[in-house]
């Protein structure tokens, strides 16, 4: 299926800050905001972003510069010199994935005080922070913003562990905690900054044809089978269908949208 089969630039002009532009839902998201009309801030530590797949006629409006999400004391000031260098942002989206090496040892039974909180630190409290710098410069600004979160399905549901069966895979103790964070601040940011006519919203992936972080380069053909066998519509979903979720949360088209969880997940949270 070709997705986003229209002739109509819905953010045409507009100025869009992607953290995380370089991973995998991010880099997707930012391909569909160029194609529709943006110009594209990529904010990442790495440059993995695959600038042959953009057109060069939107190469001008795509600009990289490193960020790192961990370094929380230096967040607000690089925000602000990124505001003065390029405007302030109409659309901020964070799609980081920021998180220690032993991420996948953040299971009940081998997770650590240390990397608990290490982990909050480098992907909760990041997410929370540039959001509000962000929010604070589009109000003072008068910025008609859209902010948008990622967050996941195991912000709303428990990890099931019948998906893990014959798997080498975990649940995950802190990235419950991190997404669940993340869907209370787009509530609390919506109520606080509606008024100013700023638009905060928490776009929440199922499992996707991807890699599993901090394990392996594709996800198992067992946890395949797992997810399917819950999940109403029977296969995974794909970056390029969470990138064309993010466009409609960054358009006027969803300008009577906010404080919401975007479940897209096959139909997983519904059952």
């Amino acid at each position: 299926m070709k997705l986003g089969n229209n002739n109509r630039l819905r953010i045409k002009g507009k100025l869009a800050f992607i953290v995380g532009g370089s991973g995998l839902i991010g880099n997707e998201i930012v391909k569909t905001f160029l194609k529709e009309g943006a110009k594209v801030v990529i904010l990442d530590v790495c440059k993995n972003i695959d600038f042959k797949k953009i057109n060069s006629e939107y190469e001008h409006r795509c600009h990289y510069h490193f960020f790192d999400c961990k370094k929380l004391s230096l967040i607000e000031k690089y925000i602000l010199s990124l505001c003065k260098k390029y405007g302030c942002p109409d659309i901020f989206v964070n799609s980081s994935y920021p998180k220690t090496r032993d991420w996948v040892s953040n299971n009940f039974d081998k997770i650590k005080l240390s990397s608990y909180k290490k982990n909050i630190d480098f992907f909760l409290n990041s997410n929370v922070w540039i959001a509000k710098t962000i929010a604070v410069v589009m109000k003072k600004r008068n910025i008609k913003g859209s902010i948008i979160f990622l967050g996941s399905i195991y912000g709303k549901v428990g990890q099931d562990r019948n998906m893990y069966l014959g798997t080498n895979m975990r649940e995950n103790m802190t990235y419950s905690v991190i997404k669940g964070g993340i869907d209370s601040m787009v509530r609390q940011m919506a109520s606080y900054f509606g008024k100013y006519n700023i638009r905060v919203n928490n776009l929440c992936p199922g499992a996707l044809n991807s890699h599993v972080a901090g394990l392996a380069p594709i996800q198992s053909k067992r946890f395949i089978k797992n997810f399917i066998s819950k999940n109403p519509i029977k296969r995974l979903g794909t970056a390029e269908e969470i990138s064309y979720v993010a466009l409609f949360l960054a358009s006027d088209e969803s300008s009577y949208i906010t404080g919401a969880s975007i479940y897209v997940d096959g139909g997983y949270t519904s059952v």
